[in-house]
């Protein structure tokens, strides 16, 4: 049995005709870049992720890239972030002149340590106070504690801006006074940035992204920062880039948007189907460790998208043998990430050799990601967590 570690081809074949009728549309307008799709999708992702201001870019990396621009980050700058994650998060600090500064991750979630951020914090204030923003990601598809960050956030005077590449539409629990409120990815810092990358939840045919942000001033800076920084057309008091939505990925994602909760359940009930599988196999106890979903038993969590899997991310003893064993039955699995950002080359000039970030680098040993798109199928899943009990069993 083949088991694709993503298979776009399901939520293609369904959408097929709206979305091939929408592009005809947009190919017969001429209006490629920012068209009046882009306007609406803009408004949409405004009104799912509960902010009033969306604004639609090239790339999620670009999000990231042009929330500092915007945010004035430069060459003298810090930027604290978690050293494991994609490198978009690392890449667009250093792209803008700043230099980027880790905190160490829960070994639980691998969401960022507020612990290590309080520390990191700390000494930077000790230092002389050159961080100039906080950049969590939620990593993986469900939230970072950002109660406690944005209480730290407020406390040093630094702006957050959330890397939601991987967790559009994930939810975040704040409890105060005994009582449990709930804000979106997205929501909770000056800038929340997504990726449409098309393996991603929500994903186009191509390349796309989009900023979100409760400051209506900073959302005015972020259009004119997408277009070279012109305003109006042909002058320009600042030095922006071509960081533009293509109207065709625009289409194509409000389509896709109306179905996303719907694939986030999809998602949610193949997490509890391989968890019962992983269970009846008896592989919990001291092999197999699953995805904490921390959220899950918060007051409202079953109403609210606690987690929304964007990848299944199990820890195992000997990762690269089961790896290759996997790949050897036609089951598709990846490894995010082998190399933690404070260790890859490109860095050396920016970094302490002697940094260390233990969960992290464990993470990057130890943690491997099976399928779990909304299209699987239970035999799927089923033949999945066989063959991992076979080659432990073996």
């Amino acid at each position: 049995m083949q088991v694709p570690l993503l298979d776009l081809k399901p939520q293609m074949e369904k959408l097929h005709d709206e979305i091939m009728e929408a592009v005809t549309k947009v190919i017969d307008s001429t209006q490629f870049i920012l068209g009046d799709e882009v306007t609406a999708l803009e408004q949409s992702i405004a009104a799912y992720c509960a902010v009033p201001n969306a604004v639609g870019v090239s790339s999620g990396t670009d999000a990231l890239l042009i929330s500092l621009m915007a945010m004035g980050v430069g060459p003298g700058d810090t930027v604290l972030t978690s050293p494991y994650t994609f490198f978009a998060t690392m890449g667009s600090i250093v792209r803008v002149g700043a230099r980027p500064v880790f905190a160490d991750i829960d070994p639980v979630t691998f969401n960022i340590n507020p612990t290590a951020v309080a520390e990191a914090l700390a000494l930077d204030r000790k230092n002389g106070s050159r961080i100039k923003a906080l950049m969590p990601v939620h990593l993986f598809g469900q939230c970072a504690d950002m109660q406690i960050l944005l209480q730290l956030a407020e406390e040093y005077r630094v702006p957050v801006i959330e890397d939601g590449a991987q967790a559009i539409g994930s939810d975040c629990p704040f409890t105060e006074h005994g009582k449990t409120t709930w804000r979106r990815a997205g929501s909770m810092g000056i800038s929340g940035c997504f990726s449409f990358f098309p393996s991603k939840n929500l994903g186009g045919i191509g390349d796309g992204g989009m900023v979100t942000t409760y400051d209506n001033d900073f959302a005015d800076l972020l259009r004119i920062y997408r277009n070279h920084g012109a305003s109006p057309k042909y002058h320009h008091a600042y030095i922006g880039g071509n960081f533009r939505l293509d109207t065709i990925q625009a289409c194509v994602l409000d389509i896709k948007l109306k179905h996303l909760e719907q694939w986030h359940r999809d998602r949610r009930q193949n997490a509890q189907l391989y968890t019962r599988l992983f269970e009846d196999a008896r592989l919990l106890d001291e092999t197999v460790t699953l995805p904490a979903a921390a959220y899950k038993n918060v007051p409202g969590a079953m109403e609210r998208n606690y987690h929304i899997y964007n990848q299944f991310i199990i820890r195992v003893p000997r990762r690269d043998e089961l790896r290759s064993f996997l790949q050897s039955r036609d089951i598709g699995c990846e490894v995010y990430y082998p190399v933690c950002l404070h260790q890859q080359e490109c860095l050396r000039p920016y970094n302490d050799d002697t940094a260390s970030f233990p969960e992290a680098e464990q993470a990057a040993l130890d943690t491997i990601a099976l399928p779990i798109y909304p299209e699987l199928r239970p035999e799927q899943i089923e033949y999945v967590v066989q063959t991992i009990k076979d080659f432990y069993q073996s």
